[in-house]
């Protein structure tokens, strides 16, 4: 279509029967152009939306997707044959049942709905009792699995179908970072000890990766573990990630990756950054970025669940005792 033709309505349809035709939110569409670029509407001469057929049709799969339990930031950036293929992999599902009984752990999923509630009423204050009164009532551990990693999941949701504007997802981080790292510190000391040794842990992120909350629930699971933990926080150049490795001899460097980086961007620092630290120093990698758990790389460990993260210590630590450092 040349850049001077004027659009008229035969080009697509108005974001009021997008909303119709898939089910998908009018704040839902024009939050998913915002973060991730999809979709991508046309102009009227009055400066109205209309979204092309070809478009519509992959929000249909994109919503029928989300109702098999995918997130958005999943399947918001892929193409239609992409998304007609994840579609045969899911088979006749229904959209998931929160009273149903989760097989990997023989409990009942945490009701997340009164939360979310709180979140949407502006009240932090009741928010930050609520998470510490479930935290203290629930440990440490099932807090972080159970409820802090599906909560903070069903957050981001939340903001991507526009129920939550960036302002109230920004205080519900704020409100369970605090939380964490309350949590963190009332944590005993833990006893080291030669006959189980446990890895020096170093947690940060890479540059343009700005989420840091999946990180710090790590860093609770793994000191309770009894690793020694030191965290960069967010964004580090991967040769300052190198000097830091070797400055608190580190064991472990384990790096967090949200959904929004880019596959071979990711992959492509993982290897720079396996090549540049010393083969002593494992590095452990996980998060919600689907390039990590797609082809193993070659010597890096991709831990999902969050779960995981206490036999890969286990394994560490046996590893380290049957083959001892010098």
């Amino acid at each position: 279509m040349n850049a001077n033709t004027p659009i008229t309505a035969e080009a697509g349809l108005p974001i009021a029967a997008v909303e119709r035709e898939t089910g998908l939110a009018k704040d839902t569409l024009r939050v998913w152009e915002k973060r991730y670029g999809f979709p991508q509407p046309l102009r009227d001469l009055n400066g109205d939306r209309l979204y092309p057929a070809d478009q519509v049709q992959r929000l249909q799969l994109i919503r029928r997707l989300l109702d098999a339990g995918l997130r958005p930031g999943k399947v918001v950036g892929l193409g239609s044959s992409e998304l007609q293929h994840l579609l045969e992999q899911q088979g006749p599902t229904q959209r998931k049942d929160s009273s149903r009984t989760d097989p990997d752990t023989g409990l009942q999923p945490v009701d997340l709905e009164p939360l979310l509630a709180i979140i949407a009423a502006h009240n932090p204050q009741a928010l930050r009792h609520a998470l510490h009164s479930a935290q203290m009532r629930m440990g440490l551990a099932p807090f972080v699995t159970e409820l802090a990693s599906p909560l903070t999941s069903a957050v981001g949701d939340a903001w991507a179908r526009g129920r939550f504007e960036v302002f109230e997802e920004h205080i519900f981080t704020e409100v369970i970072t605090g939380v964490l790292r309350q949590a963190i510190s009332s944590l005993p000391p833990f006893s080291a000890s030669t006959a189980f040794p446990r890895p020096k842990v170093l947690l940060t992120t890479v540059p343009q990766e700005l989420h840091g909350l999946g990180l710090l629930m790590v860093e609770a699971l793994l000191a309770l573990e009894g690793c020694n933990c030191v965290s960069l926080g967010t964004q580090t150049p991967l040769g300052d990630i190198v000097q830091a490795a070797q400055a608190h001899h580190a064991d472990v460097v384990a790096l967090s990756f949200s959904s929004v980086q880019s596959g071979p961007v990711v992959v492509a620092s993982l290897r720079e950054l396996r090549a540049q630290l010393p083969q002593r120093v494992d590095l452990w990698v996980g998060g919600s970025c689907a390039a990590l758990y797609q082809k193993p790389i070659d010597g890096i460990t991709a831990v999902q669940p969050l779960s995981a993260l206490s036999p890969l210590v286990t394994r560490w630590s046996s590893t380290r005792l049957s083959y001892p450092t010098p």
